[in-house]
């Protein structure tokens, strides 16, 4: 496999001295920073910037022809955008302040401290990527047009939250910084998260892996290979997931189940880049992007000391809720609709019709498992008829089971619900009459459906409704 280039635009090194570049690129090189531009003329430096995609200099301030202020006064006038680190043997204070007013990004003196100097670029790069996306968010504030709307056609949806949200996955995408999603199971992250790696253009590929029921020995060999010999059975060299999304996008799903030993390696990664296959002391580095799902309460998670504080922190750089099903359902007879065409093609069958009353049947269900749910119950019950019309007699008795044992968190109450008692105690022919109404305002005067939110029959309801009006 060929070695990926870090950083993905090249770090330019001015000197004169040729010594000094080569053991600078060298020593860069050598700590995973392989994208290395050298320049031992300063007359040719900005001919260099306009034909390469160049972020960082790191530049000598002593130079012949040109020097190094007189370029760094340059760079910040025609490429404001690349980021200036000052190398040089000058001491003194005066020289460090001009040059960090004219916009050096930070200054560092001879001889070289490259330690120090490696965690400087990488916080030029972190520092540029941020900036470019706060720039891309801001333009996308005075556009409420998606300008790949293509990349989220298998997100069925018209809700205004999912489309704020795909604003903000384009924004986002072309970094390379962690993005956490998190929302309830069946929503469609692994969706988002190919529409996030679509919109990136990343060469490699989106390699997905579910963190679920993998133990530190497991993951850590999924995730990062392992060395011959590294455990019985360990023959040859193994090359991990994360070498096969180099330059890609590695979808790390359900991570709120990371066990703790693993917690810290995968922190390394996302820290550096960097990463130490099984039974191997010899560090990689990873240039692909990290992008992960759960349905837990991470915050929860690491208030009880079951998730690392700073491993949160750095997974949620860039982070997107999903909602589910229940608090977009406007999306409900557009999610009906193509699955129900998704269905007449698997089966070789008309599409089938369904009623207003089903619509009103589920819209009162709280779908605990989401577009995955419904995805499932409407192609069980296109299996089980013949019927062109689904009957909401197909889905009366999973929806009696489930909503029994649903656990998801209650609808905010409307001014009018029945179940306000705050300010008295209905009496119990107040409260059945109060509820018999809900029910036929939210089925909009259909007696069929209210009857089926209430659990009895439409010749009961009839009755009732009749002693009401005696």
């Amino acid at each position: 496999m060929s070695l990926s280039n870090y950083p993905t635009c090249p770090v330019l090194v001015v000197d004169d001295d040729l010594i000094s570049v080569t053991i600078t690129s060298a020593t860069l090189c050598k700590c995973g920073l392989n994208n290395v531009l050298t320049c031992t003329d300063s007359r040719q430096v900005m001919d260099l910037v306009s034909q390469h995609r160049i972020r960082i200099v790191l530049l000598d301030l002593v130079m012949p022809y040109v020097s190094g202020e007189e370029l760094l006064q340059s760079l910040s006038e025609n490429y404001p955008e690349v980021l200036v680190i000052i190398l040089t043997a000058t001491e003194e204070v005066d020289t460090a302040v001009r040059c960090i007013k004219a916009g050096a990004f930070n200054y560092l003196t001879k001889p070289i401290d490259f330690e120090r100097l490696f965690a400087i670029i990488k916080n030029a790069l972190a520092f540029w990527e941020l900036r470019q996306e706060n720039l891309a968010i801001q333009q996308s504030k005075f556009s409420t047009n998606l300008s790949q709307p293509e990349v989220f056609a298998k997100i069925i949806t018209r809700d205004a939250k999912m489309l704020q949200i795909f604003q903000y996955v384009e924004s986002i995408a072309g970094t390379s910084e962690p993005v956490l999603m998190t929302g309830e199971t069946g929503v469609g992250k692994d969706l988002m998260a190919q529409a996030i790696h679509t919109l990136s253009n990343r060469q490699g590929p989106l390699v997905a892996v579910n963190i679920a029921g993998l133990d530190d020995i497991v993951f850590s060999d999924t995730l990062f290979g392992h060395s011959k010999g590294a455990f019985t059975g360990a023959e040859r060299v193994r090359g991990g997931l994360i070498e096969q999304a180099s330059k890609g996008t590695l979808f790390l799903d359900e991570i709120g189940d990371l066990a703790a030993a693993s917690q810290s390696k995968l922190l390394r990664l996302l820290q550096g880049g960097d990463y130490f296959p099984l039974g191997s002391d010899v560090l990689k580095h990873s240039d692909a992007r990290v992008v992960s799902a759960t349905h837990r309460d991470l915050w929860q998670l690491a208030k009880n000391d079951q998730f690392r504080k700073d491993l949160n922190y750095r997974l949620r750089t860039h982070h997107l809720h999903i909602p589910p099903l229940r608090e977009r359902l406007g999306d409900l007879p557009l999610l009906i609709d193509h699955f129900l065409q998704e269905v007449a093609v698997r089966f070789s069958k008309p599409k089938s019709r369904i009623s207003k009353s089903l619509v009103t049947l589920l819209e009162h269900y709280d779908f605990p498992g989401n577009v995955r749910e419904l995805r499932m119950m409407l192609f069980d019950a296109a299996s089980r008829t013949k019927s062109s019309t689904l009957s909401p007699r197909l889905f009366e008795s999973y929806l009696r089971q489930n909503s029994a044992g649903a656990t998801v968190a209650p609808r905010p109450a409307s001014d009018n619900t029945p179940f306000d008692f705050t300010s008295h105690m209905p009496t119990l022919k107040q409260a059945t009459d109060l509820l018999i109404q809900e029910a036929l305002r939210r089925s909009g005067g259909n007696q069929t459906t209210a009857a089926k939110l209430l659990g009895i029959s439409q010749q009961a309801l009839s009755k009732r409704l009749k002693s009401q009006n005696h």
